[in-house]
């Protein structure tokens, strides 16, 4: 009897494993099914029109540009670092783009330039982003019902969808952010294979992605803390396991110093490396950087320069403000306007090399150029002549346009001929009396003689009757720091000629300055006409869109409103729900072990999720640049993603709680109407991304009124 009962159990056993594996391999199946659907409506959408409009749209004027330089090896300057234009030139090189198309302005049509392998390329990175929200939600809740819905979300937003296909910096972007945060969701799940080489290939492959997304753009250090506040958790987690040694904990930490710091900043300093390598060549940008820096761009003033070591009276000279991104002294023909000081000539900073920037040093006392050399030493008197208006540099009690402790500078006089106001004392910086005025090398400060006040560039950008050059005044502080100058420019045919080539930066002091140019160029980000700008409070609600193209073909950037809407209420609920998981967790609630592994897997990916969303979104309101609508696109896929688990933790709950049959149909109406509200607001919508044609959205007998939903909403 006793065998009998044990080959029943046995029998029984077999049952049930056979049961799982079919029931595996059935959801195996289904997981294909569903990730080869969302590839499928991936390429649909986003390679559908691509290459529409054929003409340049909002900032590939920019992108496409910087490419063309890449190509080209002319040197500029951006805000961003450089990977993500170092990618677009690549691939529009590969593609058979020569870099010869302008990208003047938007609107402007491409005719015979093959500017199509670049889009394809910015867009199927930027179709990328769907099958890895896929991936990422799959790793944190092995849920197929989850990533199918976060998936979706990602997939029919109108907004992603029109951001993704042209050449600009933002689906590069967005690609590498989301396989950072896949490779990170990978690594935890493999937290019971450690040092394996699975393990060790996606802590890398993290690193990496780590490192390519800041170098598209410094917003990728969003990721980069949530990755390491993923990584915290996970040696925490190590540390808290008695069950290995210490010595074992290290080897975690160390693994993680490697992977996640070392590799990364090897490859951002790689990048950059290739950058300056490849940009040899001298180009509009060169005036945001120190003279040393330019030295090295062929076909510079400063390469190869052969110029007076030493600066004499009768020597035309540009003077550079050694402030980050500082301009060159500049003046022009153009007044002052009424009440803003005396009504004399403007005198500015401009950070491109122009004629306007070169000056005359001529003696404080003497009209008369000497006919032998004079050398200018430390301490001296001088006058500064603008060549090309015959105008002295001058200064005087009147307050300065914008530094209102500062004195106004001026041009003043004709033909060199002023007053006792143009005089100024030339100082090096430690110097001593004898020193003489070395060109590039001495920092000089220029000290007004009758008013002790020094010349200084604040950085304040002057209104538009000054071009938005940069405000030039005299400091009565002379320890301003923003006072010192170097002679850059330095053309006097009565001295020999020396090689400034050992002056040259190397790699790292050029890699540190770029550095300091290009957060420097950041924070002085200024509203140009006609652009439309938004507040951080705008963008989750969906507030306002943004033009693309307003030619013919109408491209309008505007979230899909049900999704976004839904994203705001979803974090809501989620809230909730993860409010009350700690309380019932607090309280030890006896429950149904199902609902308590949901429970936590909602609490442990919905929280990673949420934290990633507060990361790239809160920051935005702290920052005193100008934002755009685009900058919420990264935070959005993080709340698209919490709002696919929130919605799936919801219908999950529903078939545990009630009845099989009712939980069963309730699921399957819930899931069809959130399949159809989300499918067919995206078809609703879907004009704004592919092209509007015809009547505005605002006239009544236009197909798209009715979806002129906020008066804010300019389609």
């Amino acid at each position: 009897m006793a065998n009998i009962s044990g080959r029943v159990a046995r029998e029984g056993d077999k049952s049930d494993k056979l049961k799982e594996d079919k029931q595996n391999e059935k959801d195996e199946t289904n997981w294909w099914i569903l990730f080869t659907i969302i590839l499928l409506l991936t390429a649909a959408t986003r390679f559908y029109k691509v290459t529409e409009p054929d003409h340049v749209c909002w900032d590939e004027t920019h992108f496409g540009k910087m490419g063309s330089w890449y190509i080209n090896r002319t040197f500029f300057f951006d805000v961003h670092p450089p990977l993500g234009k170092m990618l677009i030139g690549l691939s529009g090189y590969l593609t058979g783009y020569d870099g010869t198309f302008p990208f003047e302005k938007p609107g402007d049509k491409y005719e015979d330039v093959n500017y199509i392998g670049m889009r394809i390329f910015c867009t199927f990175l930027g179709a990328s982003i769907v099958p890895l929200t896929f991936l990422t939600v799959w790793e944190l809740t092995k849920s197929t019902t989850a990533a199918f819905l976060s998936a979706s979300l990602v997939l029919f937003d109108i907004g992603l969808l029109t951001l993704n296909q042209y050449i600009l910096l933002d689906p590069i972007l967005l690609c590498f952010m989301m396989c950072a945060t896949y490779g990170m969701v990978r690594v935890g799940s493999l937290y019971k294979e450690p040092f394996t080489f699975s393990w060790w290939f996606w802590m890398t492959f993290t690193g990496i992605s780590l490192a390519c997304t800041i170098s598209v753009k410094f917003v990728g250090l969003f990721v980069v803390l949530l990755v390491g506040f993923y990584t915290i958790y996970e040696l925490w987690r190590e540390l808290g396991d008695l069950n290995q040694s210490v010595i074992t904990v290290a080897k975690h930490l160390i693994a993680r110093i490697i992977c996640l710091i070392i590799i990364p900043v090897m490859c951002y300093m790689l990048f950059f490396y290739i950058h300056l390598a490849v940009l040899n060549k001298s180009g509009n940008g060169d005036g945001f950087y120190s003279s040393e820096f330019q030295s090295l761009l062929e076909g510079n003033s400063l390469y190869n320069a052969s110029m007076p070591r030493h600066l004499a009276y009768g020597a035309k000279v540009t003077l550079k403000n050694h402030r980050t991104g500082g301009g060159y002294l500049h003046s022009h023909w153009h007044l002052y306007p009424e009440g803003v000081g005396a009504r004399q000539q403007q005198v500015t900073t401009y950070s491109h090399k122009d004629d306007n920037n070169f000056w005359l040093i001529k003696k404080y006392d003497s009209e008369d150029i000497p006919s032998e050399p004079v050398l200018i030493k430390h301490g001296d008197l001088v006058r500064l002549e603008h060549v090309i208006t015959g105008r002295n540099l001058h200064s005087h009690k009147e307050f300065a346009p914008l530094s209102k402790k500062h004195y106004q500078v001026t041009g003043y006089g004709e033909s060199g001929k002023g007053d006792a106001n143009d005089v100024w004392k030339v100082i090096i910086n430690h110097g001593q009396e004898g020193d003489l005025v070395e060109t590039v090398t001495s920092k000089l400060k220029f000290v007004h003689y009758l008013n002790h006040c020094a010349l200084t560039s604040s950085g304040k950008t002057l209104p538009k009757w000054a071009y938005s050059q940069q405000e030039v005044s005299c400091n009565p502080n002379i320890r301003d720091k923003n006072a010192l100058w170097n002679i850059e420019d330095n053309n006097y045919d009565k001295l020999p000629n020396v090689s400034f080539q050992v002056y040259a930066p190397g790699f790292l002091k050029r890699f540190f300055e770029s550095h300091a140019v290009m957060l420097q160029g950041n924070s002085d980000l200024k509203i140009k006409e006609g652009e439309v700008t938004s507040k951080p409070w705008q963008w989750p609600i969906n507030y306002r869109g943004q033009f693309f193209s307003g030619n013919n073909i109408k491209i309008y950037l505007l979230g899909n409103p049900v999704i976004w809407w839904s994203n705001i209420g979803f974090l809501l609920i989620f809230a909730i729900v993860y409010l009350n998981a700690c309380i019932r967790e607090q309280r030890g609630l006896e429950e149904d072990p199902a609902l308590v592994s949901q429970r936590k897997t909602i609490m442990n990916a919905g929280s990673w999720l949420f934290i990633g969303w507060i990361l790239h979104y809160l920051p935005f309101w702290a920052m005193t640049r100008i934002l755009y609508f685009h900058h919420y696109f990264p935070a959005l896929i993080y709340s698209s993603m919490l709002t696919g688990t929130t919605i799936n933790y919801i219908l999950d709950s529903i078939l545990l709680i009630l009845p099989e049959k009712i939980g069963k149909t309730i699921y399957h109406i819930l899931l069809g109407l959130v399949a159809y509200a989300i499918i067919y607001s995206f078809y609703l919508f879907s004009p704004l991304a592919y092209g509007i044609e015809g009547l505005p959205a605002t006239d009544p007998k236009s197909p798209l009124h009715s979806l002129h939903w906020l008066d804010s909403w300019e389609f």
